[in-house]
């Protein structure tokens, strides 16, 4: 059995959920989400929770996988997801140009304007080297922080570039030089 399958999902007050063909509407204070639900899965509510049961052992490969996608579905429309990030470099910082783009300028001849997807929002501190990506579907705050990191990942020797808060890197040591 799925050690992580069978755990229980907690319910909270105020958050419905609703089984249409393959995928969960989850509904909550925040908004809503959508959840794939992979074949031979079901949920059903006890007591304040919601169990993940499989039909077979034939489906046991997607059985945490889907408790999983439930889960992070009802803590996003609850708590929400959040990804701290921060941008070092000398003169490499980002600004917002309305409510739904980021420009970064990262030591390239250009700036580079990041267009943010639906449900996605950023906050940048004033001087403009953390930011803080935010919303309710893990997996578009999770994709949209990878493709900001993309832009410009830290590189081994300097260590300058976009990077998530507490992410512990190896540097490398440089040329020895001429002897």
């Amino acid at each position: 059995m799925s050690r992580i399958g069978k755990k229980p999902i907690p319910l909270p007050q105020g958050v419905k959920y609703e089984v249409k063909g393959n995928t969960v509407v989850v509904q909550g204070p925040k908004g809503q989400v959508q959840a794939h639900l992979p074949a031979g899965v079901k949920l059903k509510q006890a007591d304040g929770n919601i169990q993940v049961t499989r039909d077979s052992d034939q489906f046991a490969a997607v059985h945490g996988l889907a408790r999983a996608l439930v889960s992070n579905a009802v803590e996003g429309v609850t708590k929400g997801w959040t990804k701290e990030m921060e941008i070092v470099g000398i003169g490499y910082r980002a600004e917002l140009k309305g409510k739904n783009t980021v420009v970064f300028t990262l030591g390239y001849s250009h700036p580079i304007e990041f267009p943010l997807p639906t449900g996605v929002t950023v906050a940048l501190d004033p001087k403009q080297t953390k930011m803080s990506v935010s919303g309710i579907d893990r997996q578009k705050v999770g994709q949209a922080a990878a493709d900001m990191r993309s832009l410009r990942q830290p590189d081994p020797y300097k260590q300058k570039g976009i990077r998530y808060v507490g992410e512990r890197l190896k540097k490398k040591v440089g040329k020895t030089g001429a002897k």
